[in-house]
């Protein structure tokens, strides 16, 4: 047997090996916890991950995600509606237009305040915020210096997950100008906090 053929073999092994403490994890498993599971370096635990996502992304309706240093198997997001349909899942379990709108100030913003939401969004948004909190997708980080230190609210590491997302840097772009042209009427203090 060449060495070529021993290290070809090898790999596939460790891929398979590394798939199974995958499929079997029950949730998010750190690339340094897989290491050492298969007895391998981080470096090249993190390079035998990168191949399986490549692998999976070909043909297959699974995908390594990939949160921070973190890896999770998960279904490819193009056959959501037919495994909702399949195991009989509840639309309504998606996320409405005003969480989405919390969940993109908070995001972009990296931490907000209720006050600083509302102030955005122009509504009250209590009952948001606590849906938000009770589904794991934001947390509290923590008071801010303003007046009465309201509770600073960012995107927990659900977020990334429920959006496919390895870090914030994954966010599209977003356009300061256009939602100020869409908003006319911002108040000062929406200004500073959208240049923010």
């Amino acid at each position: 047997m060449s060495d070529e053929t021993e290290t070809d073999l090898e790999t596939k092994t460790n891929l398979g090996r590394l798939e199974a403490l995958l499929f079997a994890a029950p949730g998010i498993s750190s690339a340094e916890d897989l290491a050492k599971a298969l007895d391998l370096p981080l470096a090249e635990l993190i390079q035998l991950a990168d191949g399986l996502g490549r692998h999976y992304e070909e043909c297959h309706g699974i995908r390594l995600q990939k949160i921070r240093n973190q890896y999770q198997l998960v279904t490819a997001a193009e056959h959501a509606e037919l495994i909702e349909k399949f195991l009989g899942l509840e639309v309504s379990s998606r996320l409405s237009q005003p969480a989405l709108e919390v969940l993109a100030i908070i995001a972009y913003q990296l931490a907000s305040t209720r006050p600083e939401i509302e102030a955005i969004r122009g509504v009250n948004s209590d009952y948001v915020v606590k849906s938000l909190l009770a589904k794991g997708l934001i947390e509290e980080k923590g008071r801010s210096e303003a007046p009465g230190r309201p509770i600073l609210y960012a995107v927990a590491q659900d977020f990334l997950q429920h959006f496919g997302l390895e870090s914030l840097e994954q966010l599209p772009e977003m356009d300061i100008e256009a939602l100020r042209a869409a908003r006319p009427a911002v108040e000062p203090q929406e200004k500073r906090i959208l240049k923010d």
